[in-house]
């Protein structure tokens, strides 16, 4: 039996591949990205119409030396402190983007939990569970996926903790 491939179909990316290949429900959201936007995150809620609680950006994180990933909602910031805890670390800092997109293999702005160069240990804001869906990036800026929080943490396996702040 053939092994299916993780290349990038046309018109896809990583994630949608890595969604497509587990069988996940999921809806893509296209929109015009402007490279002027001070917030890749706001520029997406605006641009879908959806709440800026219900859409996720995904940043990476340096804790104790190891890259993190953290999901939280655009409307917020990231805990670094609180992050760090949630993966039993001890100090947490900013990813240097270079390392944070050679590692992803995602470009800031559209850099997805999912399908990523190298699987991090992700960590899922506890907010995200009040929804039945949230959008993250699907792997380009302009480019989203909506889905359930539960898919997205199975997926990733993401543990859930309250790392975001309003």
């Amino acid at each position: 039996m053939a092994k299916k491939s993780k290349k990038q179909q046309p018109g896809g990316t990583p994630a949608t591949v890595a969604l497509t290949e587990a069988g996940v429900p999921y809806t893509v959201h296209a929109y015009e990205h402007d490279p002027s936007h001070p917030s890749y995150g706001e520029e997406a809620a605006e641009a879908m119409g959806i709440s800026p609680e219900r859409v996720f950006k995904t940043l990476v994180a340096d804790v104790d030396g190891a890259l993190v990933v953290a999901v939280v909602p655009v409307a917020g910031s990231l805990d670094l402190k609180a992050l760090a805890t949630a993966v039993g670390g001890k100090r947490a800092a900013m990813a240097d983007p270079a390392a944070a997109e050679r590692t992803t293999g995602y470009v800031r702005g559209g850099i997805s939990p999912l399908g990523q160069r190298k699987r991090l240990r992700t960590v899922l804001d506890a907010s995200a569970a009040a929804h039945a869906t949230i959008c993250v990036s699907a792997g380009r800026r302009g480019l989203e996926v909506e889905l359930s929080p539960a898919d997205l943490a199975q997926l990733t396996e993401a543990v859930s903790a309250p790392v975001g702040r309003a």
